[in-house]
């Protein structure tokens, strides 16, 4: 992307800024379904690797998009969340999960100590590390993280078309949700389909939450975003959307404070 400077870019995690100084920071923690050539696709077909169990088809695209239109900085993991999950803590049974949804994953099988230990430093600790630098360097007061979830879930069909996520603090879900309906048609919903109690908001509340930082987790059920021409009206959308609530909420836009609106900072 044009004007866009890398300043990560390795196995683990990718960090690309504009030009200017952000105030917004969209993170993309399940962007890749890579996997170094030593853990051997964790012995998984292909099919398996390139389905949702692996990463989040569609989310980084749109969160690509969404950071080039707002001028906000973008981290994107690098790896497959089945090596390690960057959207769970190291402690987590599902940062490394032995089954995901109806796979058993045979290389994740009966890890040992050291083994999960090697994957945290590998994959989990750059990805936090550059968050942590980022977030110091920049300051933004907005983190968007995205994602993308499965139209059917162990056999039964999900209606939820967008979810709009927050843990304990909902000031720019809630904004979002007060203006869904003038951006689109979709089924949206709160905490849907997975909400705090599904240990989804990791990042929200390791990172934006301890820096009293507005957030807000997008959920987009993947097959709305299949196809770049689907993942384009989607990014633009969003795009709209989002900003609306930057302005309702009276926070600053590529690092310009923005006219207007009501406030969401009590």
């Amino acid at each position: 992307m044009a004007d866009r400077n890398p300043i990560f870019d390795n196995e683990a995690v990718k960090v690309t800024l504009p030009a200017e100084a952000a105030a917004i920071l969209v993170v993309c923690e399940h962007a890749s379904n890579a996997m170094p050539a030593e853990f051997d696709g964790l012995g998984l077909d292909e099919a398996v690797r390139q389905s949702h169990v692996a990463w989040d088809p569609g989310a980084l695209p749109i969160a690509e998009q969404l950071a080039e239109d707002l001028g906000a900085s973008l981290i994107a993991g690098g790896a497959s969340r089945l090596l390690f999950d960057c959207n769970r803590p190291p402690e987590a049974p599902d940062a490394m999960p032995a089954r995901s949804e109806v796979f058993d994953i045979p290389g994740n099988q009966n890890l040992t100590e050291a083994e999960r230990a090697e994957r945290v430093s590998r994959f989990h600790d750059p990805f936090n590390a550059a968050m942590e630098v980022l977030l110091d360097q920049q300051d933004p007061q907005l983190m968007v993280t995205m994602h993308s979830f499965t139209a059917t879930y162990n056999g039964k069909p999900r209606e939820v078309e967008i979810g709009v996520l927050h843990d304990s603090d909902s000031r720019f879900a809630d904004a979002m949700l007060a203006c869904a309906a003038k951006h689109t048609d979709m089924v949206v919903r709160r905490n849907d389909p997975y909400g705090p109690e599904n240990g989804v908001t990791h990042t929200l509340k390791t990172h934006a939450l301890t820096r009293d930082m507005q957030n807000v987790m997008i959920e987009i059920r993947n097959d709305l975003i299949r196809t770049p021409d689907e993942q384009a009206a989607m990014a633009k959308m969003m795009t709209a959307w989002i900003a609306e609530a930057i302005a309702a909420c009276g926070l600053p836009s590529r690092g310009l404070p923005t006219e207007g609106g009501a406030s969401c900072q009590g």
